[in-house]
């Protein structure tokens, strides 16, 4: 079976003046389809850079990167902002909630993109929420719910238009320690129960372990790739 994800020869420089500066230096990966793919590495190791061009937030210096059969790089900003719409889910470390609205209105949010009435939308941001456990936290806004219920508002805002993909960047790193295994705990539930490709950065070894594979990068170049513990699933399940 074809991947989901390949990556073929990828590589990103930046330029700061004179400078230039290779942070990924000819990676190949394949994420299959089904996959929960955490990526670990020490700081400036390129990790959040490869997520970022997984879900099409930047474009590489060189190589191509290939999304459910489509290549993604040669893509202009409006079509690549419309393929985003359609296929990618994103988590962040900060939750990017719109404080002035409903946990409801903020999961809608990016359904407004779509042709869908506003009835089937809010059906849809509701069963959203229902997925991540906040059916009844759909009224409150984000200053009234914890930040682990935040994340998960977040969480449903991502998957709210069912995304071929969700990338998350240390989806846990603002959370305290309960509240980060009830976000990896959920975002395990999304992909083992609902088939959820998940690609997510962390520097948190315990959250790797909820992930099925662990990918490490170490100044651009991946350098290790194995099966996460299997006490970890076991466990985490």
């Amino acid at each position: 079976m074809r991947p989901l994800v390949e990556i073929r020869n990828l590589s990103k420089v930046y330029t700061r003046g004179k400078q230039k500066i290779e942070v990924l230096h000819h990676v190949d990966l394949d994420i299959g389809n089904g996959d929960f793919l955490a990526l670990m590495g020490p700081s400036g190791s390129g990790k959040t850079t490869l997520l970022n061009l997984i879900g099409g937030l930047d474009s590489p210096t060189e190589g191509t990167i290939t999304v459910a059969g489509r290549r993604i790089e040669p893509l202009g900003q409006s079509e690549l902002a419309r393929w985003r719409a359609s296929n990618v889910g994103f988590v962040f470390q900060f939750y990017n909630l719109l404080p002035m609205l409903s946990a409801l209105r903020n999961v809608e949010l990016p359904l407004l993109l779509t042709k869908l009435p506003g009835a089937k939308r809010r059906a849809r941001a509701a069963i959203a929420l229902e997925l991540v456990g906040l059916a009844d936290r759909a009224a409150h806004k984000p200053g009234e719910l914890s930040g682990g219920q935040q994340q998960r508002v977040a969480i449903a805002r991502a998957i709210v238009s069912d995304p071929t993909l969700l990338v998350c960047d240390e989806p846990t790193g603002d959370l305290d320690r309960q509240s980060a295994a009830d976000v990896l705990t959920l975002l395990q539930r999304l992909n083992r129960d609902h088939g959820k490709t998940i690609v997510m950065v962390t520097h948190d070894p315990k959250a790797a372990e909820y992930a099925s594979h662990i990918l490490h990068l170490d100044k651009g170049t991946l350098v290790e790739a194995a099966a996460a513990p299997q006490t970890a699933q076991a466990g985490s399940s």
